[in-house]
Parts: C-alpha cells; sequence; structure tokens
C-alpha cells in the first residue's frame, strides 16, 4: 500500500466516538495535504447517512468517501486507537483500528480496497498491526504484508 506513509499514522490514540476516530484518521490526511477538511466531513456524513457499513471486520473500520473535488492524491491512513470505539455494528464492535483512505477516482479508490483487504485476510499481520508501539513499527508491518501482495 505505496498510499500509506509514516506520517498518516497515529498509535495509542484516544476517541470518544465514531465521529471523533473518523475525525482523528481523516485528519491525517489533511495535514498531509492529501485531501480538504470537506472530505473528513464528507466521511462521517457517509456513515450518518448510511450506517456502520465501514466496519468491515471485527475492530476494523475503512473509513471513505466519494471521490471529489476535496481529494488532492491518493492517500491511506490509520489510527490504531488504544481503547477502543464503538461505532455502533452489532457484528464488528468496538474498533481499534481505522484506515481512512482517499482516491482521485472509482479504479483507484477499487484497487486501494483490494489491497487494504489482502492484508486484512492476513490474521497475524493485523494482531501485530494492533500490537504495535511505534509508528515505525506499524509501518514495517504494513509494508511488510504488502510485499506479498503487490
Amino acid at each position: 500500500m505505496k498510499q500509506l506513509r509514516k506520517n498518516h499514522i497515529s498509535i495509542l490514540t484516544e476517541a470518544k466516538d465514531w465521529r471523533a476516530a473518523i475525525e482523528l484518521s481523516g485528519q491525517l490526511l489533511v495535514h498531509s495535504g492529501a485531501v480538504t477538511e470537506q472530505y473528513v466531513e464528507s466521511m462521517i456524513a457517509s456513515i450518518e447517512d448510511n450506517g456502520p457499513y465501514i466496519v468491515i471486520a471485527p475492530g476494523i473500520a475503512i473509513a471513505h468517501a466519494r471521490p471529489n473535488e476535496s481529494v488532492k492524491e491518493n492517500a491511506l491512513a490509520l489510527a490504531i486507537f488504544k481503547e477502543p470505539v464503538a461505532f455502533h455494528s452489532k457484528e464488528n464492535d468496538p474498533v481499534d483500528l481505522v484506515f481512512s483512505f482517499s482516491a482521485k477516482g472509482d479504479e483507484s479508490h477499487l484497487k486501494m480496497i483490494e489491497q487494504l483487504s489482502m492484508f486484512l485476510m492476513e490474521e497475524e499481520q493485523v494482531n501485530a498491526l494492533r500490537n504495535a508501539s511505534t509508528i515505525e513499527e506499524a509501518y514495517q508491518i504494513i509494508s511488510k504484508g504488502d510485499e506479498g501482495n503487490e
């Protein structure tokens, strides 16, 4: 997942609710210039409109919004939460890994979901990510896991 940079990772993060969790993960993309604040608002609005569909597996959410003018580049961010956050997903709450991604077009949008899904199917990698104690360690786990999915 080449779109993930070290400055797009935050660990031992805390959030009071799912909105704050999305905001924190989305801000990693905003700070690097990948998206504008409007994109983060779109991610939150998407969940408000459609429910917690972004919670795709136990403890894992993939936040995103439709490609639009608030996306400046394809990018991926990850916030690892110290205390899991409720997203109101019956099957998969609470969430401790929130990935946020931005894509400039539908094709790159689908490719990023596919790459991320391949990584997340590896339970060992996901557990290692949950236990990462530094940003560097989290980055290495994702980079290493990505090598097998190229």
